[in-house]
């Protein structure tokens, strides 16, 4: 019988005795390559198999994006042809509604000078038809009385205030696109403080107040009795020049507009004028009328 020869593992194993490294077996096997864990494996073999049509479904990809370029780039160009087309249509339409805004403007200015010359006729016909008689003088002299009402032209020595917006690059740092603008608010206040310094007569860039007179704004543009006005406006007070001059300096009109020129660098100055003339207001529409008591007995 022969017996079989152990090699030095079995030899080592049967007689007990162990390697002293053999506890680290695992790293040295992975140091030196011949173990490889079974998570990479069966990825690299999933990597090795799909490989291609990974590559296919890139090119795939590749040719959609291009695709939607392409048909981005046809709309934008699409869209600019038909900007360009409808650019000459547009700049006509707006030319022939600026020339219908000039023509009716023109219309409605021709229709204003007219209505005023038709007033002056009516006023000297009425002051010669009056004039004919002792109680049509007495009723002219009345008339003229009621200088407040405005019914006559007025003239004679008095002030006058000007306002005007702020130049657009001398505004003051916190006054904004408005705050260097004149509005209704502040004509108004100007046009109260000169019939309390004892004006007879007012008038805004030769429009005559009554004291029915409507001050507004509509967009930015100052109306006054619904006419529209531009800057610089000038408010010419009739009366006695020194005296209106000391009453209104001082006034809460004249504190709010130099606080406005002082704040946003608004123009504003007054001087005085021994040659001021104001037109008659436009007649009042009667609206409502009742008999005076016994007019009828």
């Amino acid at each position: 019988m022969i017996a079989r020869r152990r090699g030095p593992d079995e030899a080592e194993r049967a007689a007990g005795w162990r390697r002293p490294d053999a506890s680290m077996s695992l790293l040295s096997d992975l140091f030196a390559g011949k173990v490889l864990d079974p998570g990479y494996a069966e990825a690299a073999a999933r990597r090795a198999a799909s490989g291609g049509t990974r590559r296919r479904g890139g090119r795939l990809r590749g040719t959609g994006v291009l695709a939607v370029l392409a048909a981005a780039g046809v709309l934008l160009a699409v869209a600019g042809v038909q900007v360009r087309r409808s650019e000459p249509v547009a700049a006509k339409e707006r030319a022939r509604l600026v020339d219908q805004i000039h023509a009716r403007t023109g219309e409605t200015d021709a229709l204003q000078r007219r209505l005023d010359r038709l007033r002056a006729d009516t006023g000297r016909e009425r002051a010669g038809a009056l004039e004919r008689s002792a109680e049509g003088r007495r009723a002219r002299r009345d008339l003229a009385a009621q200088a407040a009402a405005a019914a006559e032209p007025a003239a004679g020595p008095g002030l006058v205030v000007t306002v005007d917006d702020a130049p657009a690059g001398d505004r003051g740092a916190d006054a904004g696109d408005t705050g260097g603008r004149v509005y209704d608010q502040d004509l108004q206040a100007l046009v109260n403080g000169l019939w309390a310094a004892g004006a007879t007569a007012i008038g805004i860039n030769g429009r005559r107040l009554t004291p029915v007179t409507a001050i507004r704004t509509a967009g930015e543009a100052i109306l006054v009795d619904y006419r529209p006005l531009t800057g610089p406006y000038e408010v010419t007070a009739l009366g006695d020049p020194d005296r209106l001059h000391d009453a209104f300096a001082g006034s809460a009109a004249d504190r709010r507009l130099r606080a406005l020129q002082e704040r946003y660098h608004m123009r504003y100055g007054t001087r005085r004028t021994s040659g001021a003339r104001l037109p008659a207001a436009g007649a009042l529409r009667l609206r409502y009328a009742a008999p005076a008591p016994g007019a009828g007995r």
